[in-house]
């Protein structure tokens, strides 16, 4: 079951359950779609795997399972997750 992270790893934007901006990767790391579109290029800086847009749980199932409320705050080092994402940029998510 996913967690439902509650925010940006890279920014810190908050992102509840029914937010429209929450990605995920594989993994579950959470980024905002503007840290994914405009700093990490869909390449996870944490797997190197691309990024999909996080579903919403539906209300009726949330007081059972709530979303996580544990802050995940990784900004990311730029410098040191270049030559991660220039090593999969060009390979689409599904073939890396």
């Amino acid at each position: 079951m996913l967690e439902i992270r509650p925010n940006c790893e890279h920014c810190a934007k908050d992102l509840p359950n029914e937010s429209n901006d929450a990605y995920i990767c594989t993994f579950e790391c959470t980024f905002c779609k503007s840290c994914v579109e405009d700093i990490l290029k869909n390449v996870c800086p944490n797997c190197g795997g691309g990024f999909e847009k996080r579903p919403s749980r539906p209300t009726s199932y949330l007081e059972k399972y709530p979303p996580s409320a544990k802050q995940v705050h990784k900004p990311i080092d730029i410098k040191k997750y270049r030559p991660l994402q220039e090593k999969m940029i060009a390979i689409p998510p599904r073939e890396r």
